[in-house]
């Protein structure tokens, strides 16, 4: 039976099949996918066509960091777009100079200078190309516990499963050792997990390594926050050999660990930083590269094979220079640090609670639970890139109970907007603590 989609709106179910049957969704078997149709969003809600309301407690994918619906930023975007939709990048115009201007404000050190991509893939491939052509290297080193994009370049970086069905990819990519690996609830000590970054530079030569790339904070992969002294550790590393280190903020940067950037806790200035998501609160896209004063210098009387038709684009732009004038005028980064505080009591009264808990991590509103079936051995709630009974209970529990995250392995997400209350991350605990009463009964003796 044709469904008409020229008259009124459509329902949820319309919507969902109409899009099943005629677009692509990304990361899925298209036959087993069961999309939820959202219609409106504000603040930390999503609304469907009929008004079920769902709380948003990973800010769609950790990027809808100010929360949904900001006049300030949507009439932002129509005053730009009735003004100047779109020159090419060869042209300026105010928007690029102004938020410019206002990026090296509050990048960390002597950063200064962006170059604008479409999104954070874009902006490590271009990341790549920059340490490539500054050094004249072509080796890049990093981690299996990443994730850094979906291109092809990018991909080759991810470590995690994803890559495996993308392969071949880019030559040149190198694994270095993560800070956590797989099955452990605590972080490597920092000595040995700089040990090991350092024997494979070793091995592979220092003189033929342009970069080593690294997530500050691992997103998808398990909010895994570096112990200190292991970035300290990664950047002398870099100096000493003339290589880049490259920070992926694509995820933690913008507010999220309740600093403008993760690398600020531990008083570390990239070389390159990549960046997205926050950067405009996923309003519209837009990612970019930032760069220390050096490495812009270097292009100066030097080509930068590289480049975008939608660089720079007039309306992103705007998006994001509003969005950073919302994070300071609702003190959103002081507001995030508080809250981080908050959700730190409730991530240890779900591990007091319940003994499927076997361990939780956060800085700022970028946190996460991971679920076990013993704590000695401590034993995952899934096989590495698989999932269980359970913990597909588990998330279709959250779904039910109308709470939106994502429960990747063994793991529930907890990474709201950071304009969330007390009491709405309140009532997002709420939920998940009774989806863990699941998840404990897979623990022996519980």
């Amino acid at each position: 039976m044709a469904i008409d989609a020229t008259s009124g709106a459509m329902t949820s179910e319309q919507i969902a099949e109409l899009s099943r049957r005629h677009t692509f969704t990304s990361w899925s078997v298209q036959g087993a996918i069961d999309p939820i149709a959202i219609d409106r969003a504000e603040g930390v809600w999503l609304y469907t066509p009929e008004g079920r309301r769902i709380l948003d407690f990973n800010s769609q994918l950790m990027s809808v960091n100010i929360g949904h619906g900001d006049r300030r930023v949507t009439d932002a975007i129509m005053e730009q777009a009735t003004r100047l939709q779109f020159v090419q990048p060869a042209f300026t115009t105010e928007i690029r100079a102004r938020l410019g201007q206002k990026l090296a404000e509050i990048l960390p050190g002597d950063m200064d200078k962006v170059f604008f991509t479409l999104g954070g893939a874009e902006a490590i491939e271009n990341a790549i190309k920059f340490a490539r052509h500054f050094t004249g290297r072509t080796k890049v080193l990093a981690r299996y516990r990443a994730y850094h994009g979906a291109t092809m370049g990018a991909m080759t970086l991810t470590g995690d499963p994803r890559r495996w069905a993308n392969e071949p990819g880019l030559v040149g990519v190198v694994r270095y050792p993560d800070t956590h690996r797989w099955g452990e609830a605590e972080p490597r000590p920092v000595a040995e997990s700089l040990q090991g970054l350092e024997d494979v530079i070793r091995y592979e030569g220092p003189h033929t390594i342009a970069a080593v790339f690294l997530e500050t904070i691992v997103g998808t992969n398990g909010i895994l926050i570096p112990p200190d002294g292991y970035l300290q550790g990664v950047r002398e590393l870099c100096d000493r050999h003339g290589i880049l280190m490259v920070a992926d903020e694509v995820m933690a940067g913008f507010g999220r660990t309740g600093r403008w950037f993760a690398v600020d806790h531990w008083d570390v200035v990239p070389d390159l930083m990549t960046m997205a998501k926050g950067l405009t609160s996923s309003y519209l896209p837009l990612g970019g590269v930032a760069m220390r004063h050096h490495v812009a210098e270097a292009f100066e009387t030097k080509m930068f094979y590289g480049g975008l038709t939608y660089s720079s684009h007039p309306i992103s732009l705007a998006a994001a220079l509003a969005t950073i004038r919302v994070y300071e005028e609702d003190g959103l980064l002081e507001h995030t640090a508080r809250m981080g505080e908050v959700m730190r009591g409730h991530h240890e009264r779900l591990a007091a609670r319940h003994p499927s808990v076997g361990a939780h991590r956060n800085l700022g509103l970028f946190g996460i639970l991971d679920l076990v079936r013993s704590h000695d051995p401590w034993t995952p709630l899934t096989p590495f890139n698989g999932t269980s009974v359970e913990m597909k209970a588990v998330g279709a529990y959250l779904r039910e109970h109308d709470l939106y995250t994502l429960t990747p392995n063994n793991s529930i997400h907890t990474n709201p907007p950071l304009c969330i209350s007390e009491d709405e991350l309140a009532h997002g605990f709420e939920i998940i603590d009774a989806a863990l009463d699941i998840a404990d009964q897979a623990v022996a003796g519980a």
